[in-house]
């Protein structure tokens, strides 16, 4: 069950769904628009009002704050299913490929956004930094056990190339693509 933003008790079913609901709205426009979107805005195309969120993030910052953790949960969600779903030794070149081509290009515009106001990501949401961290580690020590992933890779180079990715996916399509293939392979043993 979901939880208020202070951790203290569980959030009544519709209060929950109408946190999510903000998060995504605010995900959504801050990635296409930029931070300087007011409160009431966001309100309005969640369909709720302003005290809404302001309930559940009594700060822009803090609703940023939020917008960011719930993303770096969300991908490392993803990241675990593909360990648990498929093949674990391909599963970090589908997650490198779905941070690229299905999320890079908005998640790239927020990071660079949050970076523009002076906002540090993995200040403003350390565990949730750190959860991504692991997942990382979790799908790279997969990829290496197979035998599908170089073995000299580590995790800040990979966290690095990641972030290259992301740059990636605000390029067209079939340059993404391409690209995001040449990756990599330049990532698979010699």
């Amino acid at each position: 069950m979901a939880r208020d933003s202070g951790g203290v008790r569980p959030l009544r079913a519709d209060a929950a769904r109408n946190r999510e609901r903000v998060l995504q709205v605010a995900y959504e426009t801050f990635a296409a628009e930029g931070l300087a979107v007011p409160v009431d805005e966001i309100a309005r195309r969640a369909g709720v009002g302003a005290g809404t969120i302001y309930r559940h993030f009594p700060t822009k910052e803090a609703l940023y704050a939020a917008v960011v953790e719930h993303r770096l949960h969300e991908m490392a969600d993803r990241g675990r299913q593909l360990l648990t779903s498929g093949d674990p030794g391909e599963a970090l070149f589908a997650f490198l490929r779905a941070m690229t081509l299905e999320w890079g290009a908005s998640d790239h515009v927020l990071i660079d956004a949050l970076a523009g106001w002076g906002i540090d990501v993995h200040t403003v949401t350390p565990e949730a930094d750190r959860a991504a961290r692991a997942l990382l580690a979790e799908l790279l020590a997969a990829g290496q056990e197979a035998g599908t992933v170089r073995s000299d890779l580590d995790v800040p180079e990979l966290k690095a190339i990641l972030v290259g990715c992301q740059a990636i996916g605000t390029y067209n399509r079939n340059v993404a693509e391409r690209a995001t293939t040449m990756v990599m392979d330049g990532l698979r043993p010699r």
